[in-house]
């Protein structure tokens, strides 16, 4: 549904504290003022793992399984390889984009457990550590200042830890995002480990298996530039990778449940103000291009 007069999305993004950067790809806030009783529809991309609390209206999603939330709170999202339908009504909500990294020093379940997953923080014991950060966030008036400062703070004040496999992890990231890898064996390489090492640690942080990564690394670059320029088609925002625009529709469907054509029909009225104002600050539009040091912002 697109938004009515008078409706309107402001997208707004943050850097953690730069002693955090590794492990967030940003903070930030969406700010969804819509008629009484109007509620929208959109699909989140492919992405990394993501922490989103609402204060307003509450949150709705499902996932390509039927895996699925409603009026929830304190929404959870697996790093995820399919899109995930949501609907949101006025509200103000705080994402924290978590990183490989951010997911193996914050959540440090195997993210292959929950990739794809859609599911209520507050209803599950993995993330009972986050509830304080839930239930704090908000004040009585939005205060986006404080707001963000609570935030940092949380994460700063978590408990420390070795660094394990972090500097693995973040090689293993960096050739991932490299347009120029096109096969697990040059991911291997570029990282200094074996296909081995590669196969466990993206099993273990990243959610999926190197192969599948890969691909939706290619994926994402193309649907990133069709939403920053839809003038060019889908032919003319194809990664190089792509064989021929069949193979582009083949791999849509798997990771969108839909087609180009269907996805390019839809209103996309809090994606694409995302979307842009991503790509304006951040570099990248999309999460999953980002690198393992996170957005490219200033930092606080």
């Amino acid at each position: 549904m697109p938004l009515t007069r008078g409706s309107s999305v402001r997208a707004r993004f943050f850097a953690p504290p730069a002693e955090l950067a590794r492990y967030f790809t940003t903070f930030y806030l969406a700010e969804i003022d819509l008629a009484p009783g109007q509620r929208v529809v959109d699909y989140l991309h492919p992405e990394w793992a993501n922490l989103r609390f609402s204060s307003g209206g509450p949150l709705a999603a499902r996932n390509a399984r039927g895996m699925g939330i409603a009026d929830c709170h304190f929404a959870v999202t697996g790093p995820s390889g399919h899109a995930v339908r949501f609907e949101v009504g006025p509200c103000r909500i705080w994402g924290v984009g978590l990183l490989p990294l951010g997911w193996a020093r914050f959540v440090g379940l195997p993210a292959s457990e929950l990739a794809d997953a859609v599911l209520d923080g507050a209803g599950h014991d993995g993330f009972a550590p986050f509830m304080p950060l839930a239930e704090a966030i908000f004040g009585p008036e939005p205060d986006v200042e404080g707001e963000l400062g609570r935030i940092g703070r949380f994460f700063a004040e978590w408990p420390s830890m070795g660094p394990g496999d972090d500097q693995r992890v973040q090689a293993i990231h960096a050739a991932m995002i490299d347009p120029g890898v096109s096969s697990v064996a040059e991911m291997a390489r570029r990282a200094g480990t074996s296909a081995r090492t590669v196969e466990r640690l993206c099993q273990q942080s990243f959610g999926f298996g190197p192969k599948t990564l890969l691909r939706r690394q290619r994926f994402m670059r193309s649907l990133a530039q069709f939403m920053l320029d839809p003038s060019l088609k889908w032919i003319g925002a194809l990664d190089g990778h792509y064989h021929d625009q069949a193979q582009f529709v083949r791999e849509f469907r798997q990771f969108m449940g839909m087609t180009p054509r269907e996805y390019a029909k839809m209103p996309h009225p809090i994606i694409e103000a995302f979307v842009r104002e991503r790509a304006r600050i951040a570099g990248a539009a999309v999460q999953a291009l980002d690198g393992p040091n996170g957005a490219r912002l200033g930092r606080g």
